[in-house]
């Protein structure tokens, strides 16, 4: 038998201070899994270029498929993420922004 780690199907996207969790595929953005889920998350563009959708994540990963996400260094050492355009990697907890 190989020991070949095996990915989990999907991932727990924890949203807000009231327990809210939602299902986050890995293969589409965290802002349609959060819809899909029903939960109500401002967007508008979808490309990454308003910053409407800007959230905080608090803890977990996530990725991009373009190389400009349209986030400063600042707000990327902040935890600042785009859900329109970032894919879930692992479990995580999304926050409203301040900004």
């Amino acid at each position: 038998m190989s020991s070949t780690p095996t990915v989990a199907p999907f991932f727990i996207a924890k949203v807000g201070d009231d327990g809210t969790q939602v299902d986050a595929w890995p293969d589409q953005p965290l802002l349609v899994s959060l819809e899909q889920g029903g939960v109500d998350w401002p967007s508008s563009c979808r490309n990454g270029t308003c910053r409407t959708c800007i959230g905080v994540l608090a803890s977990g990963q996530v990725r991009y498929e373009l190389d400009w996400p349209g986030l400063s260094a600042e707000e990327k050492a902040e935890g600042c993420v785009l859900p329109c355009v970032a894919y879930p990697e692992t479990d995580l907890e999304l926050q409203t922004s301040s900004i």
